[in-house]
């Protein structure tokens, strides 16, 4: 008669009474809390330690710990637009020591000759400044520029001198430089227009000049698993750093961590600048979403697109990230947007895309890791799809979680060993049973294919070198995902 396999309660127990042991060997069935990262520049009215992670309190928090202008403050503004509810957690990063600040301006040449409204977009956010025909161009100026200081979001300050006004980034770096000046972003449809008479010049925002080394703030996170993360930077430095956070040798996602972990970048620039940044670049832990001409700044798309990437990975990781809606973002103008064959030269050039829908929705086209080729610079798509490192993410921790609840002390016998009821002794194909129950409840979920196919591939055996270890070759098959019709439409005439 099999016996009950007792792991505390000893069996030659004299005291009378009925005791109770616990064993949840069998009863994990807990996932992970996927935690999102925000790495942000803060201003110096934010009050966070810089290179220190927190857990976000909401957009509220973020204005405090970050300065409501701060790089970081938009993002997490940004990102809550696309994610109101997981947990999110900030990485705050105070401005290089001998940055610049990138600067622009407005100058008013001439006066309105009629009543209207300027309508002012700056990094996406408008400034509506109602003008009259008796004003002067120094009054108008002035009124901008206290108009703009006026919003607490907005990342830059404005100043004044006669007719001009200068708009100053309220973080140093490079960030500064891609800050959009425009007038009636909607148009005339929307009852945007310049007023008769007023005339004036916008000068770009430039000058913005080193961003912050990423190098302790990254190395703070420590073992915390953040499986979302959203970077503002695309510099070489910035990205090089985040890759070695991430990288599959010392990184997040080697044996020795098995933390795991994806980052979202999105790149401001023309065709040409997207493909040169792409073929740069070839890791499969990141993703970079190109665009050009919007007047949102790409930190505030690179939020977004971590966002609507978290909650439906959370929710399934097998979906695809297309059709998703980057909230708050406003899209290229029809002249900016990239062509479909455009964009399908980006994303064999390891940039992501988007299209817009017919309300100016951006919405998510094909979300790809920036992996091309592999060691020996053969072309490779093994990690082209994103929907693939987190479905492998996954299923690693799924397994992790039934090996480590079920056998963590365990007696290991060679196969062929009988193994007596309650011995809490195991064998290698004993091991392998329940890898290959575990695949196939997988299958049956929709999260993996070819049961079959893998219980015959799957090995599962004792290290020939070290006894008490065993060795597991895991063959699984993540589902695909539906992402193309090509249909031959060959039509009959009567």
């Amino acid at each position: 008669m099999s016996q009950v396999p007792f792991k505390v309660i000893p069996a030659g127990l004299r005291l009378p009474g009925s005791f109770f042991e616990l064993d949840n060997s069998q009863a994990n069935t807990a996932q992970g809390n996927q935690r999102a990262l925000i790495i942000g520049q803060i201003t110096a009215s934010g009050i966070a330690a810089p290179n220190v992670p927190i857990i976000s309190g909401g957009t509220g928090d973020a204005n405090l710990q970050g300065g409501a202008s701060s790089i970081l403050a938009n993002m997490v503004a940004a990102y809550r637009l696309n994610d109101s509810f997981g947990e999110v957690w900030y990485l705050p990063i105070a401005d290089a020591s001998g940055a610049t600040a990138a600067t622009g301006s407005i100058a008013f040449t001439s006066a309105p000759t009629a009543n209207g409204t300027i309508s002012l977009y700056i990094a996406g956010i408008v400034v509506s400044v109602p003008v009259t025909a008796v004003q002067t161009t120094a009054a108008i100026a002035t009124a901008v520029a206290a108009a703009i200081n006026l919003i607490p979001n907005m990342p830059v300050t404005a100043s004044v001198s006669t007719s001009t006004v200068t708009l100053t980034m309220d973080n140093k770096g490079l960030c500064g430089n891609e800050i959009d000046i425009r007038l009636n972003y909607y148009g005339t449809t929307a009852g945007e227009a310049t007023p008769a008479g007023l005339a004036l010049t916008i000068t770009a925002m430039s000058g913005g000049a080193t961003n912050p080394t990423l190098t302790t703030a990254l190395g703070n996170l420590g073992n915390m698993t953040f499986d979302f993360i959203a970077s503002p930077y695309t510099d070489a430095a910035s990205l090089l750093a985040v890759q070695q956070l991430l990288n599959d040798q010392t990184g997040r996602w080697s044996w020795q961590q098995q933390l795991y972990g994806h980052a979202f970048y999105a790149y401001a620039g023309t065709f040409a600048a997207q493909t040169t940044l792409g073929l740069a670049q070839n890791n499969q832990h990141q993703s970079i979403l190109g665009f050009y001409g919007s007047p949102t700044p790409s930190w505030m798309w690179a939020a977004s697109l971590c966002a609507q990437a978290a909650v439906s990975v959370r929710a399934d990781p097998g979906v695809p990230l297309q059709y998703l809606p980057l909230n708050g973002v406003l899209a290229p103008p029809n002249q900016s947007q990239f062509l479909p064959e455009m964009r399908e030269t980006l994303l064999y050039d390891g940039i992501s895309t988007f299209t817009v829908e017919q309300d100016g929705t951006v919405q998510t086209e094909n979300i790809i890791t920036t992996y091309q080729d592999n060691a020996q610079g053969v072309p490779d798509d093994s990690y082209l799809e994103i929907e693939t490192m987190y479905q492998l993410m996954l299923e690693i921790r799924t397994l992790l979680a039934m090996l480590s609840s079920k056998y963590a002390r365990c007696k290991l016998a060679d196969n062929g060993t009988r193994p007596p009821a309650g011995s809490n002794l195991v064998t290698p194909n004993t091991i392998g049973a329940d890898i290959i129950a575990l695949y196939q409840e997988r299958t049956e979920a929709g999260f993996t294919q070819n049961a079959d196919a893998f219980a015959a591939a799957l090995v599962c055996q004792k290290n020939t070198v070290n006894p008490n270890r065993v060795d597991i070759l895991w063959p699984g098959t993540p589902v695909n995902q539906m992402r193309t019709f090509a249909t031959l439409v060959q039509f009959r005439l009567q």
